[in-house]
């Protein structure tokens, strides 16, 4: 296993790292998420991501959070990077979700109960929040940075501007930085080339990237005009995961049946391939 840093800042991360979304707390149980893991930490991987939000609909808020951490209990809490994030809807209340000061403090401090953890490595704002002054947002993560209840501060599916508006907003107010930005991007989908990949550069943010294999599109497992794999995510969970629905273009499949060649040439698996290019 190679590491990066997170961005500019000093604390290193595996390559890769083990999510926690649509599977734990959800559909796998605690023996299987042990045992991925167990396994992951034994090939090098440091870097585990989840949310509060992974888990709730199917079970409950934080259903992803408690299993990943009952995962995670046999290992020293040094030796790995744990991130979680705040923003969806966790319940029914109006202020249940969000980045208002409120909303993040809850979120966090209930993060680190479920956990039983002390801090989190990085509390990523899972979306923007339209509805909530940014200023207001960054002086409450900048606070749990100073309590020492997250390390660093990320941001997921910002845009370039909004990420600016943010970096600019922190240097002005000499808050704690955002380290880094976590945005969906594989072979297929490559929109943060052109705006949010330089600004992260320009920025020093750290890119921890989601869905590397298109929800599994970049496997190879589905192929145009041919029934969807029996336990596949297509034809099993398109109910709790419409995004993959987004993929399943004719388009999309004569471009992932031209990857295949390339990946045959090279005697590797497509994904292999995939996160080699990620890479």
């Amino acid at each position: 296993m190679k590491y990066r840093k997170i961005g500019k800042y000093g604390t290193k991360i595996s390559e890769i790292s083990l999510g926690s979304w649509v599977t734990y707390g959800a559909s796998k149980d605690i023996e299987v998420t042990r045992s991925c893991v167990k396994r992951a930490y034994e090939l090098g991987i440091n870097h585990f991501d989840t949310a509060d939000v992974y888990g709730y609909g199917q079970t409950h808020a934080g259903a992803a959070e408690e299993v990943l951490a009952e995962a995670l209990r046999d290992f020293a809490r040094s030796s790995y990077v744990l991130a979680s994030k705040a923003f969806w809807p966790i319940g029914e209340g109006v202020n249940d979700r969000g980045l208002s000061r409120k909303h993040i403090y809850e979120a966090c401090n209930a993060s680190l109960k479920r956990m039983n953890t002390d801090y989190l490595d990085i509390f990523y704002c899972h979306r923007y929040d339209d509805e909530t002054p940014l200023e207001e947002t960054l002086m409450a993560l900048d606070d749990l940075v100073r309590q020492g209840k997250i390390l660093y501060i990320g941001v997921s599916e910002w845009t370039a501007a909004q990420i600016s508006d943010a970096v600019h907003i922190t240097k002005s107010m000499n808050l704690n930085p955002i380290a880094i930005n976590q945005p969906c991007y594989n072979m297929l989908k490559r929109d943060i080339e052109k705006s949010v990949m330089p600004c992260c550069d320009t920025e020093g943010l750290g890119l921890a990237v989601w869905s590397p294999i298109a929800q599994g599109i970049l496997t190879g497992k589905y192929v145009k005009g041919q029934k969807y794999p029996g336990g596949s995510r297509a034809s099993d969970a398109m109910a709790t995961n419409p995004l993959i629905e987004e993929y399943l273009t004719d388009e999309n499949l004569d471009k992932v049946a031209e990857i295949k060649k390339i990946a045959d040439g090279l005697g590797i698996s497509m994904v292999q391939l995939a996160l080699a290019w990620i890479l």
